[in-house]
């Protein structure tokens, strides 16, 4: 913007005396112009570039500046605004214009070019973002208007020449190849395709994008497996490749991402061992779910994660114990083995933990749970299949909300602090939403509270499927399926009576 010191607005009649006062031909070029919208003002005229100059009163110069720069009387550059006459010196409003009003680097027009001709043109629909690029025209400079509607940002401007810095397009149904285009778009900062039609490999050309802090390719018909030269983009923040065809494995080479925040790969073919990503200091979000990721976990993972979602691959091995800032982990639909360790329970800053559908061996669970634990949602879902007491401390834990259990092969009797947690709960004290401990092989009555309860609200409570004594499907929470018979409770262990 023109900077307050240097700029002045003559309302009504009143006029700068170094510029138009006294012209007689000043009204007739005033005439001339018109509302026109340059960087956020409303100014009248036909857009001003860089540089025209006119001696005052000038009407003929002024008529030729019209059509390709500012107007300059008597040295000093004057705008008829709708709010009445701007003016500053030749070096401020000259900046200013450079700032809001530059061509287009000849090199970023080219690579749009490009970038548009691989597109396939039965798939440019009418009204689309890049169905309205005419590059009879300059793009940064028509930006948002009838020639560029939409799909582009230039908020660099170098040298003179604006710079292409976002390329986001619409969810139009593009189709055609990334392989086309040379990318050599070295100011772009954002790059985003997603939920498009675009086929093909992702070309090693992205790598051109050296500035790039934004891309986004997530659900294309992308294949192929991912270049290594990704690795060099050290100004990445967030890599969204979901939901595409991908093969091959993830390379160790995103070591190379020093900045990036998070990264999602989910919902591809991507196989093989998941590597040693610890290298990504600042890597807060890590999603690879849908995969068919095999092998064990690395050792080390970044300390900075936050979120970590593996759910659906085939991992097998045990569950490393270093994350120290984890909110949230889904591990769920894999292989993994060992104990569930303990830790977890406890950990100061986990809130979500889904270890549902795996091999494990047992569940080591502490005798406190509100020791220190975050915990609010907990879903065990057939984790194990050997025999295990039900632990009275799943409820010690004042935080939790859900609580899923089903499936397992745990026995016990139903403490009373569940249904009490469940509908009347303490100050303090969280209430449950969802308590899930039907399929396994509780025995007993139901907790007495519980009993009591007619209308559940908003909790769900879930018994169906066990040993208990007297717990018929009319009861809502004895719905999900009927009581074992007494053979098979007496099978699995003969303390159940």
């Amino acid at each position: 913007m023109l900077p307050q010191s240097a700029v002045t607005a003559v309302q009504g009649d009143s006029k700068p005396q170094s510029a138009v006062q006294g012209d007689s031909k000043t009204k007739s070029v005033n005439d001339k112009l018109k509302k026109h919208d340059i960087g956020g003002h409303v100014i009248e005229g036909r857009k001003p570039y860089p540089f025209g100059f006119a001696k005052k009163g000038d009407e003929a110069a002024v008529d030729k500046i019209l059509d390709g720069g500012p107007i300059y009387f008597g040295g000093e550059l004057v705008i008829h605004r709708n709010v009445g006459l701007w003016w500053a010196t030749k070096q401020e409003l000259s900046e200013f214009f450079f700032e809001a009003h530059s061509a287009t680097y000849w090199g970023d027009t080219e690579a749009l070019k490009e970038f548009k001709n691989g597109i396939d043109p039965n798939s440019l629909r009418p009204g689309s973002c890049v169905s309205s690029w005419d590059f009879n025209f300059d793009p940064c400079d028509n930006l948002f208007g009838e020639k560029f509607t939409c799909g582009i940002r230039c908020d660099v401007v170098v040298s003179g020449s604006s710079r292409v810095t976002e390329l986001a397009l619409d969810q139009a149904g593009y189709a055609g190849s990334l392989a086309s285009a040379s990318w050599n778009l070295p100011y772009l900062q954002n790059l985003d395709l997603s939920y498009n039609n675009f086929v093909g490999s992702v070309p090693d050309s992205l790598a051109n994008l050296t500035r790039l802090q934004r891309l986004g390719l997530s659900s294309n018909w992308l294949s192929g497996s991912l270049p290594d030269s990704i690795g060099s983009l050290s100004s990445l923040e967030e890599l969204h490749l979901d939901n595409n065809n991908l093969q091959g494995t993830i390379s160790s080479s995103l070591n190379g991402l020093k900045s990036l925040f998070r990264l999602e790969v989910q919902g591809n073919k991507l196989s093989g061992e998941f590597p040693d990503l610890s290298q990504l200091s600042n890597l807060c979000f890590l999603d690879t779910s849908d995969n068919s990721i095999s092998g064990e976990l690395p050792a080390n993972f970044p300390a900075s994660l936050v979120e970590l979602a593996m759910r659906n691959n085939q991992i097998e091995g045990n569950i490393p114990a270093n994350m120290l800032r984890l909110q949230v982990l889904d591990l769920s639909h894999n292989q993994l083995t060992g104990s569930v360790p303990a830790g977890l329970f406890t950990h100061p800053t986990l809130e979500q933990l889904n270890l549902s559908y795996n091999r494990f061996g047992s569940v080591q669970v502490p005798v406190n749970l509100d020791l220190g634990s975050a915990l609010i949602a907990v879903d065990l879902r057939a984790t194990t299949r050997s025999k295990g007491c039900y632990r009275r401390s799943w409820v010690s834990c004042r935080d939790y909300r859900v609580l899923n259990l089903e499936n397992n092969n745990f026995s016990g009797m139903i403490p009373t602090q569940y249904a009490i947690r469940a509908f009347f709960p303490g100050n303090g004290i969280s209430q449950f939403e969802r308590l899930l401990l039907g399929g396994n092989y509780l025995y007993g009555p139901i907790p007495g509270p519980l009993m009591k309860v007619r209308d559940p609200g908003s909790v769900t409570v879930r018994l169906g499927g066990n040993c208990l004594y007297r717990c018929p499907m009319r009861y809502f929470f004895c719905e999900g399926g009927q009581q074992k018979s007494l053979m098979e409770c007496k099978n699995f262990g003969p303390i159940i009576p």
